[in-house]
């Protein structure tokens, strides 16, 4: 099934590329957790509680990892790492990270696949179609 997506017009005054359209990929159903284990129970041998349970020490794992200051890969799928955000300090000695971290975030980075012709794929996209859902503005305009 291909990933569905809406056009949209730009209209930031003074935008470079105002009047212009884009599209934006739509999201109409989520996969929760409750789907993807049913969706794994019915392909394989393992009941939906190991799925669930599996699935929840799968994530409280990849939780230790990260906070053990690990890059957290997982081969054909991608990796995760922490980032953070911080200010400037003048000098290393006055760097603290009480004061200069302002936050931590989690950065993916999804696995890449590389064609015969050096063509690089995200793992996770390879096979990904497109098409038109609807658009955000109703007045579509004609070139």
């Amino acid at each position: 099934m291909p990933v569905p997506y809406k056009l949209y017009k730009n209209t930031r005054e003074g935008s470079k590329t105002q009047g212009k359209w884009y599209a934006r990929a739509t999201h109409y159903s989520i996969l929760d957790t409750d789907k993807l284990a049913s969706q794994i129970e019915s392909a394989t041998t393992l009941t939906k509680p190991d799925i669930v349970a599996c699935i929840a020490a799968f994530l409280q794992y990849i939780r230790d990892g990260l906070r053990a200051g690990q890059r957290v890969k997982l081969d054909k799928f991608g990796s995760f790492k922490v980032g953070m955000a911080t200010t400037p300090a003048d000098s290393a000695k006055e760097f603290s990270a009480t004061t200069n971290v302002k936050s931590v975030h989690v950065i993916f980075q999804p696995a890449v696949e590389v064609s015969a012709d050096g063509k690089r794929t995200k793992s996770l996209l390879s096979g990904v179609k497109v098409e038109e859902y609807g658009s955000y503005n109703v007045d579509k305009e004609q070139p």
